[in-house]
């Protein structure tokens, strides 16, 4: 089938059912912290973000102060939890060798969580030397900032408007549209909720998938629409 230049995918709530088993572990750390919050709430709002920028956007829009150690304290527990409850979300793997030209990863979790996650669903052989953590790049911005997908382009020795991304949050979209690339909306982790591919697609994905047995029709589609315009 057509391929882009490089398909990148995110990690968490992409290739592994995570957002949610991190949402549980933030939630009940902010309302033990003083702002009462569910984790389906919580990962409805802020999936794609940092915790520091989640704390940041909180405190910016709720007036709630927290301590700059929950930061810290979050990331010991969510990494302890990912470490024994992360999985890969069916047909993750299928999905990720049918690529079969240049793929990589990239995500806001840290480098050490993306090992771990990866190595636990049996995904790291896959994208040996092709992870790329926001926290590690040189600007070091996480999504929404375009800068983690335009590095991981430089390094892969791709074009910016022929590749694709696969994105499950607003915010991931967000950074992958302004890198100018294409971007297809996933919605097949637990984390999902009713209007989530509604939001996706206002961010700018040209399509929302739900299972990954849709994925490579849809990039053969698209990869065909490309070549015809």
């Amino acid at each position: 089938m057509p391929q882009p230049d490089l398909v990148i995918f995110d990690c968490d709530g992409v290739l592994a059912d995570s957002e949610i088993v991190a949402a549980r572990v933030e939630a009940e750390l902010l309302s033990a912290a003083g702002f009462e919050i569910t984790p389906e709430a919580l990962a409805q709002t802020y999936s794609g973000l940092t915790f520091k920028d989640i704390l940041l956007r909180i405190e910016q829009e709720a007036q709630v102060p927290f301590k700059a150690s929950l930061i810290d304290e979050a990331e010991r527990l969510v990494d302890r939890k990912l470490a024994r409850e992360a999985r890969a979300i069916e047909g993750a793997r299928e999905a990720v060798l049918s690529v079969t030209g240049r793929r990589c990863v990239c995500s806001n979790s840290s480098a050490a969580r993306l090992n771990v996650v990866l190595s636990r669903i049996g995904l790291q052989p896959l994208f040996e030397g092709a992870v790329f953590s926001a926290a590690a790049i040189p600007s070091a911005r996480p999504k929404p900032a375009p800068d983690v997908f335009l590095h991981a382009a430089r390094a892969m020795g791709a074009e910016p408007r022929r590749t694709f991304v696969v994105e499950d949050s607003v915010h991931g979209i967000s950074g992958a549209v302004d890198a100018g690339m294409r971007v297809i909306g996933f919605t097949g982790a637990s984390h999902s909720h009713p209007g989530h591919a509604d939001l996706l697609t206002e961010a700018g994905a040209e399509t929302v998938i739900r299972r990954w047995a849709d994925f490579p029709a849809v990039v053969a589609a698209l990869s065909q629409w490309s070549d015809a315009v």
